[in-house]
């Protein structure tokens, strides 16, 4: 097998523009992303239309700087491969848009990427060991997501969110304490002046059986506990800045309790020894200790894409040579899936 093929993989599912240059071997010979935060900061959200607009603008820039940064020509390239759900259906149709016309007018192979399944191919970018078959966990700002993993290319649902995802929750509670976008560092941030036994968030599934996630009564909690319960006559207590912040610890580590327990229970059911975590979320330090110390106690081996690869990123498109080598290819009908199917359905 040669080492010396490239590919160009595209992301743009949601708000960063991102471009990798990688090689057969996977080794990551550029990657660049362009983040749109400052876009969406002043809405505390993600609006779709501003992010679709904004890859327009950048996708054509961001990928010649990758090529670049590789010191690569197109000419060079062996396949094109390009994230095609889930995501933003505007957003998601750039980079399909832009990995098409590469790949017809260069003659090379279009490869689809399921977004989330590269999250969990992070994990494997980081070790010398295959991190398959495992348990796959996705935690981000639109998924709670757990897969089992038989390999690169076989991935199956087991459980996920049934309404907001832990991300979107770490969001949502930012904008009730007047933190700024994205959440789930500033939420992280202030936490670590609180107390997370300050007050008793509920847990929301804690001790079901099934493999979900529900964290929107839990964001209402917090709203609450912050602004008091609407047609109530019981006093709140002032929303000082020591209270902000046990209000954001105690909800960090109800989420975190939650996530926790159901990586557990996920492996567990399916007898696994792997689990491998990525996404945004996956950033967040107090989930990183307690998942540490769990596979201590539990003795299941824990891989945790780094830090600059659980954010939405294009190197984690090293997965595209595992779909390249399985002859996974597309084809100039291929469309996006903007949607995920969630487990059941």
């Amino acid at each position: 097998m040669t080492l010396s093929r490239t590919l160009l993989a595209i992301e743009s599912s949601c708000d960063e523009t991102a471009a990798a240059v990688i090689r057969e071997d996977g080794k990551v010979l550029s990657s660049v992303v362009a983040s749109q935060a400052y876009l969406h900061e002043k809405f505390g959200g993600v609006v779709p239309e501003v992010a679709s607009r904004a890859h327009l603008e950048r996708i054509l820039p961001v990928i010649d700087q990758a090529m670049k940064e590789a010191q690569q020509t197109l000419s060079e390239l062996s396949a094109i491969a390009v994230m095609t759900e889930p995501g933003l259906v505007g957003s998601l149709l750039v980079g399909l848009t832009a990995a098409k016309a590469l790949s017809w007018s260069l003659g090379i192979p279009l490869i689809p990427l399921n977004h989330i399944e590269a999250h969990i191919y992070a994990c494997e970018m980081q070790t010398d060991q295959s991190i398959f078959p495992c348990i796959g966990f996705v935690v981000s700002g639109g998924h709670s997501n757990l897969y089992d993993c038989q390999s690169a290319t076989e991935f199956r649902l087991l459980g996920s969110t049934i309404d907001d995802a832990a991300g979107e929750a770490f969001d949502k509670v930012a904008r009730i304490l007047n933190l700024p976008y994205p959440g789930g560092p500033a939420v992280a941030e202030l936490a670590s002046k609180g107390d997370p036994k300050a007050i008793a968030f509920p847990r929301p599934l804690l001790h079901d059986k099934r493999l979900a996630f529900s964290f929107s009564g839990l964001k209402t909690a917090v709203m609450y506990e912050a602004f008091g319960v609407p047609g109530s006559h019981k006093p709140v207590p002032e929303l000082t800045d020591q209270r902000r912040a046990d209000i954001a610890a105690s909800f960090q580590a109800a989420v975190v309790d939650v996530l926790v327990k159901k990586c557990e229970q996920s492996l567990k059911l399916s007898k696994h020894k792997t689990l491998c975590v990525g996404g945004g979320v996956a950033c967040n330090s107090m989930l990183r200790e307690r998942l540490a110390h769990s596979s201590q106690q539990q003795g299941y081996r824990l891989e945790m894409a780094p830090g600059d690869l659980c954010t939405d990123n294009a190197a984690m498109g090293a997965i595209a040579w595992q779909l390249f080598a399985a002859n996974r290819f597309g084809n100039l009908d291929l469309d996006v899936s903007p949607g995920l199917v969630r487990a059941g359905d």
